[in-house]
């Protein structure tokens, strides 16, 4: 039961005849009049239990776009029914105004909407629906909530995308799609033509050289249909916070980018989110269907407050990739964490695969960096300098280990990772 301000104003009311007759029995029959009043006013009302409600929600929404919840409430209470709904859900998920009058004959059934705007990916779940009957007086009200499950998955904003584009135009030339061809890098042939100086004589075909009477030499191309995996880190570090958001953030939409790239290029692409255990995979989807596959399966990924187990993450690699691929580890770039876990694991994985190790740096250590007026401020800058030249020695010791190393800002981390892998296979090295 729930009193409005009708009841309180009604009660209020009392005070003229209490002041004209100032005696205690006026007092309490005028407490006894609002409390039959209220009484009567509830009876009255439709019973909320009998008002049947269902929700209709879409599956999925991209981060920072708009959708909607809708629920259909069907009086079946056989009065009229006045009220508000309420459409709970969670703050995440950026619900505008879920607060409904609703004034329904028996029988009949209204559609309620409410606009949501998620603010965090993941899966977002509504809470109850709050019905409050009141009577026709408007002075009390029957209230109920009933539990009316609705779900609605985040997908990754994928605001990388932006880079597609000019990423896809340097595929073409790679490619030979346009007027622009890149010759002699790669290990797929793809035509011959006269040797000028400075070619590789490594390239030149011997065969075709005696048939023409003049030297030629054979022309190669990236190679299509490679494999590459894709790990996101899920373990402690990636719970970072870098900037507004977590580090595993910067890495989903790192893999996202270069997701897009490689399938476009012919390579098939597969993908695990790994800490002590897979969180989340994709493997044996492409073409068109691949990118909705991957941001529904890293949607409701969150970091694990665990060290990542590193053997574990070779052991998967290996079990998945039975031939030689590109492995891109996508995690942070800490000294401590390579030292102890990545650094004792790299090698042998290098030897067999092409390793990019990807990590989103902080920008508030650049900032400590600058910062240099006070004392307190040169210590702090002194310690960033310290953490920057340690991030530079261990990523010496990985490229002395064959890897590649990106180490960039949030926003500039999925274009750098695209880039890698477009000089990489115009290398041949894919």
């Amino acid at each position: 039961m729930a009193v409005t301000w009708r009841a309180v104003a009604l009660a209020a009311l009392g005070l003229v005849p209490v002041l004209l007759v100032p005696e205690t029995f006026v007092v309490l029959a005028w407490a006894a009049l609002v409390v039959l009043a209220c009484a009567l006013d509830l009876a009255l009302a439709a019973s909320p239990r009998l008002v049947e409600v269902r929700r209709s929600v879409p599956a999925s929404v991209r981060l920072t776009e708009s959708t909607a919840s809708t629920l259909t409430v069907r009086n079946r209470s056989g009065r009229r029914l006045r009220a508000v709904v309420r459409d709970a859900w969670q703050p995440s998920a950026g619900a505008g105004p879920n607060r409904h009058r609703v004034d329904l004959p028996d029988g009949e059934a209204r559609r309620l909407v409410t606009p949501l705007r998620p603010t965090r990916r993941g899966d977002r779940r509504a809470d109850r629906v709050t019905i409050r009957s009141f009577g026709p007086l408007g002075l009390a009200a029957r209230q109920v909530s009933v539990q009316v499950p609705g779900r609605l998955r985040v997908l990754p904003e994928f605001a990388s995308r932006r880079h597609l584009p000019s990423r896809l135009a340097r595929l073409r030339e790679l490619d030979g799609r346009t007027a622009v061809q890149v010759r002699g890098a790669g290990t797929e042939f793809d035509s011959l033509r006269e040797y000028v100086i400075g070619d590789d004589v490594r390239s030149i075909d011997w065969r075709a050289t005696a048939r023409r009477a003049e030297v030629v030499v054979r022309t190669w191309r990236p190679e299509r249909d490679r494999r590459v995996l894709v790990v996101v880190d899920t373990g402690r570090t990636a719970a970072a916070r870098i900037g507004d958001l977590p580090r595993v953030d910067a890495s989903i939409e790192a893999a996202l980018l270069l997701s897009a790239l490689a399938s476009r290029a012919g390579d098939r692409v597969d993908l695990i989110a790994f800490d002590r255990r897979v969180r989340a995979q994709v493997a044996g989807t492409g073409g068109p269907r691949l990118m909705p596959a991957l941001a529904d399966a890293l949607a409701p990924v969150e970091p694990a407050l665990v060290e990542t187990d590193w053997p574990g993450v070779v052991a998967q690699v290996q079990q998945r990739m039975s031939q030689r691929a590109l492995v891109v580890l996508l995690t942070a770039l800490e000294p401590a964490v390579v030292e102890n876990g990545v650094l004792p694991v790299v090698g042998p994985l290098a030897h067999d695969h092409t390793v990019v190790l990807a990590s989103v740096a902080d920008p508030e250590v650049a900032e400590l960096r600058r910062r240099r007026e006070t004392a307190a401020e040169v210590y702090d800058a002194a310690a960033a300098e310290r953490t920057e030249l340690e991030r530079a020695a261990v990523t010496l010791r990985l490229r002395q280990r064959g890897v590649e190393v990106v180490d960039a800002l949030p926003d500039d981390l999925a274009p750098r990772l695209a880039d890698t892998y477009l000089a990489l296979k115009a290398a041949g090295r894919l």
